[in-house]
């Protein structure tokens, strides 16, 4: 069953509860999507740490051909 934007927004605050978080549904069917994550946490890390923390965020609905989101676009960084 494809997620929706709401529920990937949930989960991302719910580990990065004051970040800024931006959705966007990349292809209208609910698996493919983009996020941007702005996070004060982020500062000091490079990318790679970054996404990684986002994605262990996301991990059970990412596993395998079996999660429910399987593409999504990552941007993350601290705010400027």
């Amino acid at each position: 069953m494809p997620m929706q934007a709401q529920e990937i927004e949930a989960l991302i605050r719910a580990a990065f509860p004051e970040a800024k978080v931006t959705i966007t549904d990349l292809a209208g069917d609910g698996n493919h999507y983009a996020a941007e994550v702005i996070d004060e946490s982020f500062r000091g890390q490079n990318r790679v740490q970054q996404q990684r923390a986002v994605y262990a965020a996301l991990k059970e609905k990412m596993a395998g051909s079996e999660g429910e989101l399987h593409a999504l676009a990552l941007t993350t960084k601290p705010p400027a």
